[in-house]
């Protein structure tokens, strides 16, 4: 037996088992390891599996019944064969502190004789991810002047009006603007008032007075109150409505230009909602 063979039959058993235990060394173990988000968060790499080393063995003889079946010899005869030959390779490993597996990688020791495994780069123990490639969410860097001519193509799009009203907030109407609303509706309900519908005040005449002409008594006419509040209400919701739709309109504008700067350069509105402390939680 050598090291190539034991890289081997290693290799062959791990892909369908979880781990497989070499006596009087330790255990290669493989575990799965999920989707990852890299480069800040743009490139998404496929789950694989991972190979590493555990110094306490397992209850497993798989690397003994592998080699009696591949070498058509019984249990006992694989097991004078492998145990010494691991023995053996705990010895090298502890004086040279490293003994390479091809095809998987390096097995290393410290100073104080703690084994560790270095998988190889290439190292591919996971059949059900075969085809599987990190996708990179990176489609186009825009230019600064793309960038603008981005946000004013899409502002021509928007009607703005020219002038909007400063007064974003309503407040109650001062004395003055109720007393220049109500004069005019005052004037409006009493052109709209037919003559015909004026009161006369009786005149009343006494015998005994001398034969004078009486006086007529002036009757004012008196404007309706339903006309007046009509006419006030109307007022005020068209300024309501002007004042609404204006700032509907500019939301509208600054919603449209954060989506494209957003898109467009992400790591400028990073650094606006987040500290430098929690990007770098978010880019670990």
């Amino acid at each position: 037996m050598d090291i190539d063979l034991l890289s081997k039959i290693i290799r062959e058993i791990i892909l369908d088992n979880d781990s497989v235990t070499l006596p009087g060394l330790g255990s290669f173990v493989a575990e799965m390891v999920p989707s990852t988000f890299t480069d800040r968060g743009y490139t998404i790499n496929p789950p694989y599996r991972r190979l590493y080393f555990n110094r306490s063995e397992g209850r497993d003889t798989l690397l003994v019944d592998f080699y009696a079946q591949s070498n058509s010899i019984s249990q006992d005869d694989a097991v004078r064969i492998v145990v010494p030959f691991l023995s053996q390779l705990r010895e090298v490993l502890k004086e040279k502190k490293t003994v390479f597996f091809p095809g998987l990688g390096r097995l290393r020791a410290t100073k104080e004789n703690n084994f560790f495994f270095i998988a190889d780069e290439n190292l591919d123990i996971y059949p059900g991810g075969f085809g599987l490639a990190p996708i990179s969410l990176k489609t186009h860097e825009e230019t600064p002047a793309e960038v603008a001519a981005a946000v004013a193509g899409l502002a021509s799009m928007v009607d703005i009006p020219e002038e909007i009203p400063e007064a974003v907030v309503i407040d109650a109407p001062t004395e003055e603007v109720v007393e220049e609303v109500a004069e005019e509706v005052v004037e409006e309900a009493a052109a709209e008032v037919p003559a015909e519908e004026a009161v006369e005040a009786p005149v009343e005449t006494v015998e005994e007075a001398p034969v004078e002409a009486v006086e007529e008594i002036p009757v004012e006419e008196v404007p309706s109150e339903e006309p007046v509040e009509k006419g006030r209400g109307r007022r005020m919701m068209k300024r309501i409505v002007s004042v609404c739709v204006g700032v509907l309109a500019v939301a509208a504008v600054l919603l449209i230009a954060y989506v494209v700067v957003a898109r467009m350069a992400p790591d400028f509105v990073d650094r606006i909602l987040y500290t430098e402390e929690e990007l770098q939680l978010l880019h670990l």
